[in-house]
């Protein structure tokens, strides 16, 4: 392109952003719609504690343009990522293994003291078909914590704190356990453990939630204190996001360094769907980890709909974080957003309004703006 038709480009960007901003917010119309599914958490928005960003992306030429909407998006309000953090643990495990001699994602390694013998490609792949948490933790093993938040803050996905392991007992233990790695058939290294600091407890809003919880089988009547959980906000949600759909609108300090291979394995893993993981499709059916659009619905995607996205779920919140495309339309789309249901307020008793409220109000928020992108003039 030359430079004259570039800064063509770049100044139609800008106005057709700021033409898009004045016509009105397509994400506030969103929230607006009278569907069920939507109005009943808009009008009790304090019970749910929605955070949602959408992305509109528009293409001239060689160039491209995000135009960004938030709602309720807030670094300083606490909610818990839950699964949502398998994401950035599977780049920069992808990243650290560029740095290792003798060592790539299809090497097989087990953990000291556990059975499973897997491979990181393994990993990858069950934490995106089916957000595998074992897979996750031994993601874990190998980064440790410091290194993994320092990688990603360096590339400007921030703020964030993963501090712990999930679905363990003593799963924020800052020690690491070795992994057993195979050089080759038979002969095996064993990696030293990794000292990680001991985390501070957050000090944002709504860190402390609810009016009770349980553990160890007692009902605690006090709020839910998750001031040592991890902490994984839209904003770095998102940015992650940008930096692996999109790496080439980033600077080189910005993205993550990915060879051609690992990225293309990357965006594979984050679109495959279960039964292409060898799945059974009863149990783990396509949108079983795609909350947008089909997340209420146990009926086969679309062949034209890919869906490049991270689910998490615990203590009764939903987030997802999901860029959308349908390549026989040519619409494509950046949603993260996050959902707390929680009516008893009471964490830990298993009763959260997962099917009835949460996954339903995810799905229609996604139809109502692919139905948008489908309308909108590009």
């Amino acid at each position: 392109m030359s430079r004259t038709l570039l800064v063509v480009a770049i100044v139609a960007s800008f106005f057709l952003a700021c033409e898009q901003k004045t016509a009105g917010d397509p994400l506030k119309k969103a929230l607006s719609s009278e569907d069920v599914r939507i109005k009943r958490v808009i009008d009790n928005l304090d019970q749910y504690e929605v955070q949602i960003r959408y992305t509109q992306i528009d293409r001239y030429g060689d160039s491209l343009n995000f135009t960004d909407y938030d709602f309720q998006v807030n670094v300083g309000t606490y909610f818990y990522p839950a699964s949502t953090v398998k994401f950035p643990a599977a780049v920069v495990a992808l990243e650290k293994l560029n740095e290792i001699d003798s060592v790539h994602r299809d090497t097989r390694f087990y953990i000291e003291g556990d059975s499973i013998e897997t491979s990181f490609s393994e990993a990858i792949l069950q934490i995106f078909a089916v957000s595998d948490n074992a897979a996750n933790n031994r993601l874990i093993e190998f980064l440790g914590f410091d290194d993994l938040n320092q990688r990603l803050k360096k590339r400007g996905v921030a703020p964030i704190r993963i501090s712990h392991r999930l679905s363990v007992k003593n799963g924020d233990d800052v020690t690491t356990k070795p992994l057993i790695i195979y050089t080759n058939d038979s002969t095996t290294v064993t990696s030293n453990p990794i000292v990680n600091n001991v985390p501070v407890a957050l000090k944002l809003m709504g860190i402390k939630k609810g009016k009770g919880f349980y553990a160890q089988d007692s009902l605690y009547q006090e709020p839910f204190d998750f001031g040592l959980k991890n902490y994984y906000p839209i904003k770095a949600q998102h940015a992650l996001l940008k930096r692996i759909i999109f790496p080439e609108q980033f600077s080189e300090e910005e993205r993550f360094d990915l060879t051609n291979d690992q990225h293309h394995f990357l965006l594979n893993a984050m679109q495959i769907l279960p039964k292409e993981a060898d799945y059974q499709k009863e149990k783990y059916y396509d949108s079983y980890g795609k909350f947008f659009i089909y997340g209420d619905s146990e009926e086969p995607l679309p062949d034209y709909i890919n869906i490049y996205n991270k689910v998490g779920y615990a203590y009764g919140t939903l987030t997802d974080c999901a860029y959308i495309k349908d390549t026989k339309n040519n619409v494509d789309f950046m949603l993260t957003a996050t959902i707390l249901v929680n009516k008893d307020e009471i964490f830990n008793d298993d009763l959260y309004e997962y099917d009835e409220v949460g996954i339903p109000f995810l799905a229609q928020l996604g139809r109502e703006l692919y139905e948008y992108e489908l309308k909108r003039k590009k």
